[in-house]
């Protein structure tokens, strides 16, 4: 469990490093740094969180993003809804890791408060059951 626990330490200012770059004046290098710092940073800190916790807690292994989405789907980390949406988020993840533009990078930009909001309640979610499975 302490490994969980440390990955949530990792996870838990990410999300928070993202909405405070999407509150900087909009220009190309805040909107870069939103999501080649921020975002992909947060993307990977929040999905290894819940890939220890499946892990360690549900004795699931999910060796990526797509499978820790359906694992915590499928434990109810993540509703159908969210799980459909952070399929989303992963793709627009790899996006920005493999590719540039100057169109894709103003359209994920643009999805960004969504995606930093979904990454924080999958968080939130992982947090409460770790506290529950600590017993409180």
């Amino acid at each position: 469990m302490e490994r969980v626990k440390e990955r949530l330490r990792m996870a838990r200012r990410a999300p928070e490093t993202l909405f405070a770059a999407l509150k900087e004046p909009k220009s190309e290098i805040a909107r870069d740094a939103a999501i080649h710092q921020c975002f992909e940073y947060s993307f990977g800190t929040v999905w290894k969180a819940a890939q220890a916790f499946l892990a360690t807690v549900e004795n699931l292994p999910a060796a990526s993003p797509g499978s820790a989405i359906r694992a915590s789907f499928r434990t109810g980390l993540l509703s159908e809804d969210e799980a459909r949406r952070m399929f989303g988020v992963a793709r627009d993840r790899n996006l920005t890791v493999h590719t540039h533009n100057e169109e894709l990078a103003e359209e994920v930009f643009a999805r960004l408060p969504g995606h930093a909001a979904l990454l924080a309640g999958w968080l939130a979610r992982l947090e409460e059951r770790v506290s529950q499975d600590a017993g409180g």
